[in-house]
């Protein structure tokens, strides 16, 4: 390999952006080895393992077209075509089915413009009822989303402005390929000769278009009709240069050339393999490791893993349903065929909706607000198509893709080290934390196996709960953090209970009967009551120690205690000291939801920061009261604001020693304002909710040694998973709880020691008692196997 293309490679390998001028003297490599590898390091940085593709039905709307190129075999003349264009009901029927078969994915494909051209589409336009292809598109395609539940992506070829615009509102997103730049093959008895639609510029001018109006579109090359190296160069150069301006590429396909009989390009060489790879190794170098690549894989069939091996993290769309209309020769792979090619590869196989992964999670730019609330409502943390119906509180069982590692590829080696440091207690970067929660098939395996056996090593086989008593002494509060179902204005009603405020007896009452049930702490919280001030925490904490002298007192937020010495004019470390003194035990390490400004920017603008959050837990342990500590996930959020919110507590952890445990809590979402206004996600999925006790095990050993899980979130059989996962601890018995109930969850208010002995035993583990600063308990002298009764004060 020639010192020039080692530098070149060297360059982009570090973050250089491939220019022309080095990009042509990667036009003239012969042995391609280097490109190949150079382009897949970047696309596992960029991706990791993950090689997208989506469930989708091919709706041909009308094969007319005033394009007539020298390739094409889907556009036909009005006299061959039977019906202009599908009707309604046949659209709409092609879409259900595909609905049934799990498609998420509706692709409107036509010819360009046929009515410019023929005058039977003009005539079937009008029967219709409709002015312009376009739009028949727009109604056709509202129709999809309305009826059939479909996300449309759009194929109708080149678009005016206003264009754009009718169809945007009904678009999840849209395609046009540009396939070259070179004018030259618009010349006479080249392909794209008495092609008006597939010049360049107009092509051009129609992608600029849709960034200006922030339409997420695909686009890509045709490779093999004629064009040269230096011409691919050029066509992707244009549009890194269009992304650039906009950044609404969602996608590059290189499609291979296929010779079709009875066309003008019949005899025409196909492109050869080693062609294909090198040309999409160079679109990887060029638009670097974030962009996704993509390659149709019914067009290489047996060849998927070279495809992989040059740059590629995408497969597009493919139908159970429906053929590939534009090539009917290429049958579209089984999936089950598509996967093992992929795991053959060393990668895993995971579907996305029409909107690309990196464009979900701002759906809300990129399209209109039903179909972003759709968007967002059916997938994952990292934009895929969720991979399960589990939904946080739902009481639903685990799916088994959770408890299953079966997978025909070995694990990462790249995850494998990361756990082998994580495991020796080593730090782990922000961008090593976010590839372990992207962990999927054996890789996401590796990490739950290797967390459950740090688990062992470093708690050993029990599994501990405590004796608690959740008081929440009022959801009045002052704030209006998105997520939040519990918390209400001051006469709020509403199906799930009215506003309340309990007395200080009523406190001292619960802590008592709590006592007399074997609970050896109680947990105190609730909304930010604008009536409240310190004193009126110093009253609450008055009242347990008044009842029950003995009783822990785990209480109050980070938020309450803000709030609380703000009223009393005092720093936060005073007043800590203040609530100390008066009997406080420990503090709940909540309203941390997840610690990230981006986040929290979103979801609760109006709460802690970041920085305030960390700094009132810091000053917690300064001044010896211990703390938990929490991450709510699952809404707006992503992995690597995760990893940040794991490394912070990891940080603080290592300065203080003073957070007791890690608890994660999964996105209850069926009754967050934030979702039903369509601006979050529909809580964690099952893998996702899994690997976070998996993950935070890894990520804050040796620092924080106790993972706890929530069964009121998971589940019995979700915290049984999560046991075997990394956590060590199912939190407490939880007398009165609301907060999740209030968010639309169905499990219980209490579980007793029988219960938790039951999912304990259920794993192979033994169970035993702890206090809140996990000392051994001595088991109380009755344990009711009842919950406790429902009470008007407790059920708001």
């Amino acid at each position: 390999m020639a010192d020039s293309t080692q530098r070149i490679l060297a360059d982009v390998s570090a973050g250089r952006r491939l220019d022309a001028q080095s990009a042509a003297v990667l036009a003239s490599v012969t042995e391609p080895d280097a490109i190949l590898a150079a382009a897949e390091a970047l696309t596992l940085a960029g991706h990791g393992t993950a090689v997208g593709w989506s469930r989708k039905v091919f709706i041909p709307l009308t094969r007319l077209c005033r394009n007539r190129c020298g390739y094409c075999t889907f556009a036909e003349t009005p006299r061959g075509a039977h019906d202009a264009y599908l009707s309604p009901d046949e659209a709409l029927a092609i879409a259900r089915s595909g609905a049934l078969a799990g498609c998420q994915e509706a692709l409107l494909t036509l010819g360009e413009k046929p009515e410019l051209r023929h005058a039977a589409a003009r005539d079937a336009l009008a029967a219709l009822g409709f002015a312009s292809t376009i739009d028949y598109v727009a109604a056709i395609a509202r129709r999809i989303f309305d009826e059939a539940g479909l996300l449309p992506h759009l194929n109708p070829g080149t678009l005016s402005a206003d264009e754009i615009a009718q169809l945007r509102p009904v678009a999840a997103s849209m395609g046009l390929m540009l396939e070259s730049t070179s004018a030259r093959l618009c010349e006479r008895g080249g392909p794209h000769w008495q092609c008006p639609d597939k010049h360049p510029d107009v092509r051009l001018a129609t992608l600029r278009a849709a960034g200006e109006q922030s339409v997420a579109t695909t686009s890509g090359i045709l490779v093999g009709i004629g064009e040269q190296r230096l011409e691919r160069i050029d066509a992707l150069l244009a549009l890194r240069d269009l992304h650039d301006r906009d950044g609404h590429l969602q996608e590059i396909i290189v499609q291979n050339f296929r010779a079709k009989p009875h066309t003008a390009m019949a005899q025409a060489p196909e492109p050869t393999l080693a062609e294909h790879q090198w040309t999409i190794a160079i679109a990887r170098l060029i638009f670097g490791p974030e962009m996704s690549i993509q390659a149709p894989p019914n067009l290489r069939p047996g060849e998927l893993e070279a495809l992989i091996r040059a740059g590629v993290n995408d497969w597009g769309g493919v139908s159970p349903v429906t053929p590939d209309h534009v090539n009917p020769e290429a049958a579209w792979p089984q999936i089950a065929t598509l996967r093992q090619a992929t795991e053959a590869a060393g990668r895993e196989l995971v579907e996305r909706l029409a909107l690309g992964p990196a464009f979900t999670h701002d759906a809300a730019r990129w399209t209109a607000p039903d179909i972003a609330r759709a968007v967002l409502h059916r997938v994952d943390a990292s934009g895929f198509a969720r991979d399960d119906d589990w939904h946080a509180g739902s009481g639903a069982p685990l799916p088994p893709s959770t408890r299953s590692g079966a997978d025909l590829r070995a694990p990462d080696k790249a995850i494998l080290d990361l756990i082998d440091r994580a495991s020796a207690g080593q730090d782990l970067s922000e961008d090593a934390v976010t590839a372990l929660f992207e962990a999927r098939g054996a890789d996401y395996a590796a990490v739950i196996a290797a967390a459950d056996r740090l688990r062992a090593a470093t708690v050993g086989e029990g599994v501990s709960f405590v004796t608690n008593c959740n008081i929440n002494y009022t959801n009045i509060c002052q704030h209006r953090c998105g997520f939040c179902a519990f918390a209400k204005g001051r006469s709020t009603e509403s199906l799930r209970g009215p506003a309340y405020v309990l007395s200080a007896d009523e406190v001292g009452r619960r802590a008592r009967e709590a006592r007399e049930r074997g609970a050896t702490e109680v947990c105190l919280q609730g909304g930010i009551h604008p009536a409240y001030t310190g004193q009126s925490y110093l009253d609450i904490v008055a009242a347990v120690r008044d009842a029950v002298p003995d009783m822990h007192i785990h209480a109050f937020s980070p938020l309450e205690i803000r709030h609380g010495a703000a009223t009393l004019g005092l720093s936060p470390a005073a007043f800590l000291r203040r609530l100390r003194d008066a009997g406080l035990g420990s503090l709940p390490g909540t309203a941390a939801e997840v610690l990230d400004d981006e986040v929290r920017a979103q979801l609760c603008p109006d709460k802690l920061s970041t920085d305030e959050w960390l700094s009132i837990v810091r000053a917690a342990h300064e001044a010896g009261v211990p703390t938990t500590s929490t991450i709510m996930f699952g809404h707006v959020d992503n992995p690597r604001h995760w990893a940040r919110h794991l490394l912070k507590l990891r940080q603080l952890q290592r300065d203080t020693g003073g957070i007791t445990e890690f608890v994660p809590l999964p996105f209850v979402h069926m009754e967050s304002p934030l979702w039903h206004k369509g601006r979050s996600r529909s809580g964690p999925t099952a893998r996702e909710a899994v690997l976070m006790h998996a993950v935070a095990r890894l990520a804050l050993h040796p620092l924080i040694p106790n993972i706890q899980t929530s069964w009121v979130k998971m589940g019995p059989g979700g915290a049984a998973q999560c046991l075997q996962a990394g956590a060590n601890d199912l939190g407490g018995t939880l007398m009165y709880e609301s907060i999740t109930r209030a968010a639309g969850g169905l499990n219980g208010q209490e579980m007793d020691g029988t219960g938790m002995n039951h999912i304990a035993t259920g794993i192979g583990r033994p169970l035993w008692r702890r206090t809140t600063l996990y000392q051994r308990a001595e088991a109380p002298r009755a344990m009711p196997s009842t919950a406790c009764p429902a009470q008007p004060a407790c059920v708001g």
